[in-house]
């Protein structure tokens, strides 16, 4: 063996083994995507279902931006942050469904590294800005159902904007963490995700080297976000509860039980899946992440919530009915 690799060795004190075994490791470029089923006769009809159901989202939350957008009347907090959970719906499902749709037709199912990191880094964005998101739409609806009277000076519109931004800002905030840490992985071997889009988990599973600070940072950034945002929301919901009940009036009980329980399901939905997929699978009990949780926060909520917020609200369906009016 050559004599400049010894003094190597001794001098990073590596043994010959390992530098060999180094160099005959191939790093991976490319994933393959294991998708949602492995029965190829089930796959034409899940990409009609999912085209189908991706299409009613781009059409529901577009179309709700471009309401509120058009309308001067719904220039306020409330539909401000109604306008922006579409926009950021649009955006998650965007972020995963194409690609899901072009591996139901295709037999490689690749994914280059590159594409990997960018799609996980646009989902990771997109949904932890919906938390914060939420989360203020819940403080929101409490300062205006608990405190009526001081709601045009506390929800101003800078304010509003202000909570956006923070918003957008965490989102990136926590993405760029995670996406920076992945880099110090190295994938070998080992190329299938056993999932339909490139999410941190799965990437974790199949890195050889040791992922053990990632987990840690995942227990700790995820459970803190979905700790402090659904904190915020239960907060939020319960005074308005109170307040409400408070009232004895029929009509408001209904129309707030209306407007929270349609809320509240909406949240539950999303973040319910959360905390199983980030938070319980960072335990040394965790077991490879449940593809239908999956589906509820990045495709079934995207799709549900324009018809939850929008469609059984007053103004924005008396909006649509005038809007509908002037173009007939």
């Amino acid at each position: 063996m050559n004599i400049y690799f010894h003094i190597y060795c001794i001098l990073f004190q590596r043994t010959p083994s390992e530098d060999m075994e180094k160099e005959n490791t191939t790093l991976l470029a490319q994933f393959i995507l294991t998708g949602l089923t492995h029965q190829p006769e089930w796959k034409i009809t899940l990409f009609l279902l999912f085209l189908v159901i991706y299409l009613i989202t781009i059409v529901g939350n577009l179309g709700l931006i471009t309401l509120i957008w058009n309308d001067p009347h719904l220039h306020i907090p409330m539909y401000l942050f109604l306008g922006t959970l579409a926009f950021v719906d649009t955006w998650l499902s965007s972020t995963v469904t194409p690609n899901m749709l072009v591996n139901f037709l295709t037999k490689s199912q690749m994914m280059s590294l590159s594409e990997c990191m960018v799609q996980f880094f646009s989902f990771a964005i997109s949904l932890t800005t919906e938390c914060f998101l939420l989360a203020a739409m819940a403080y929101d609806r409490y300062v205006a159902i608990c405190k009526p009277l001081l709601y045009p000076v506390i929800m101003t519109n800078a304010l509003c904007i202000r909570l956006l931004v923070l918003s957008f800002f965490g989102g990136f905030l926590h993405a760029i963490i995670h996406e920076g840490f992945l880099f110090r992985l190295t994938f070998c071997n080992l190329n299938i995700i056993h999932h339909f889009y490139c999410d941190i988990i799965p990437l974790l599973k199949v890195s050889c080297t040791d992922s053990s600070i990632n987990n840690q940072l995942v227990f700790i950034f995820s459970g803190s976000i979905q700790a402090f945002t659904i904190l915020t929301v239960l907060v939020s919901y319960t005074f308005v509860l109170f307040t409400v009940l408070k009232k004895k009036s029929v009509k408001g009980i209904r129309k707030a039980f209306s407007t929270c329980g349609a809320h509240l399901l909406s949240v539950s939905l999303y973040y319910g899946p959360l905390l199983f997929m980030y938070v319980l699978p960072a335990s040394p009990q965790a077991t490879n992440p449940d593809m239908v949780d999956s589906l509820f926060y990045t495709v079934i909520i995207p799709f549900l919530n324009p018809l939850i917020y929008s469609l059984r609200n007053k103004q924005v369906i008396d909006s649509l009915k005038k809007t509908l009016k002037r173009k007939v």
